[in-house]
């Protein structure tokens, strides 16, 4: 049902992707650290743009063919699309234009979102300290963080994430996200992940909309006992947060263990919730209501059909009542024409003797 409503709500009004744009000025070249799982769109400002890339971990095989892969996708204005980026897709992503030029050209390294280091201000926790790496000298492992995003709800406490990336730093260089400067070299540290950082914020409210909401109402699986909810537009690079029956989950309340009937999935920034339990769940993409959800459970369902059975009886009654009232009636009817017979028979019995008797006296004198 969910699909069914999104489609219908994407054709009716034009929307963004949820998925992360990164530009480049023409003609240069640029480096960034992403992370995996995560939808990007690397942007070429070029008709007929051709895209080449290489993948690192292949040894510099350079691939001339996007639709090969099948989570690539060229689109119409020369973008490239990459769904769900894989952390051995780390590489070099070169986009040229109909005559073989080189347009752009980007250096990412997707690091990997399932060892992402999860910390909150609140509770104390500390995010990962700068280690060293010796590869024949004495190379900084550090996290260079993003800027904090947006807090995600306004008028009330919400919260606000940034994200952080692993990076090498080499005497006398410029510093570089940690996979990009390994290249295909097969090396691991616990030091090496990366980030996200959350804290409380509270701001206040501008003007906002809730015109286009999706909604979904279904019943949860007995097999599954649970159920993903996933937040339209949602993504890792933009602030979301989600509520329960209008009381906020937050990931202060999963990382001190308090929430135990939902999960945020954090490989996605919170845009997927896991839930156990029927209630009505909202999520809020940069501020704003854009999805209302009611997963409900058998016992759930079957409570509201009892409902709905005693709403109904007043009704049922009523129609008995009346099929009571038209006997009643019927039955008056009858006894009131059964007396009416009865006393036309007493007084048909009063007066039949008297003609009796007249008609002997006529018989005597003859």
């Amino acid at each position: 049902m969910l699909t069914s409503l999104w489609l219908l709500l994407s054709l009716a009004v034009p929307v963004q992707g949820s998925y992360f744009s990164v530009s480049c000025p023409s003609r240069r070249h640029c480096q960034r650290a992403l992370l995996s799982n995560n939808d990007i769109m690397l942007h070429c400002n070029t008709s007929g743009a051709q895209w080449h890339f290489i993948f690192l971990q292949n040894k510099a095989i350079w691939v001339y063919n996007p639709a090969s892969t099948s989570n690539m996708e060229t689109m119409p204005d020369g973008s490239l699309l990459i769904r769900n980026p894989l952390s051995s897709q780390t590489g070099f992503y070169s986009c040229r234009d109909q005559e073989g030029r080189k347009v752009v050209q980007y250096d990412i390294d997707f690091q990997d979102v399932e060892t992402m280091h999860i910390t909150h201000k609140d509770l104390g926790q500390k995010p990962l300290q700068n280690e060293t790496l010796s590869l024949g000298g004495k190379e900084l492992i550090f996290t260079h963080w993003e800027p904090w995003q947006d807090c995600n709800r306004c008028g009330k406490p919400g919260e606000r994430k940034r994200l952080g990336f692993c990076y090498i730093e080499e005497s006398l260089e410029k510093p570089m996200p940690c996979w990009l400067y390994l290249g295909d070299m097969k090396l691991w540290s616990h030091r090496m992940r990366p980030e996200m950082q959350v804290e409380t914020c509270h701001v206040p409210c501008t003007s906002l909309s809730e015109e286009h909401v999706t909604f979904d109402d279904f019943e949860l699986s007995e097999n599954s006992e649970s159920a993903w909810l996933t937040c339209p537009l949602g993504s890792i690079y933009r602030p979301i947060t989600w509520e329960a029956n209008s009381i906020p989950l937050t990931w202060k309340g999963q990382l001190s263990g308090q929430d135990v009937n939902t999960v945020l999935d954090a490989s996605n920034g919170g845009s997927r919730l896991q839930v156990f339990q029927g209630a009505i769940y909202e999520c809020f993409l940069q501020q704003e209501l854009t999805a209302r959800f009611n997963p409900r459970s058998k016992l759930d369902v079957l409570a509201s059909l009892n409902t709905e059975d005693l709403q109904q009886q007043p009704g049922v009654e009523e129609a008995w009542k009346g099929k009571a009232d038209s006997v009643l009636k019927g039955l008056k009817l009858m006894l009131l024409l059964g007396t009416g017979l009865g006393l036309l028979g007493v007084l048909f019995k009063l007066f039949h003797p008297s003609w009796g008797r007249r008609r002997d006296q006529l018989l005597v004198v003859k």
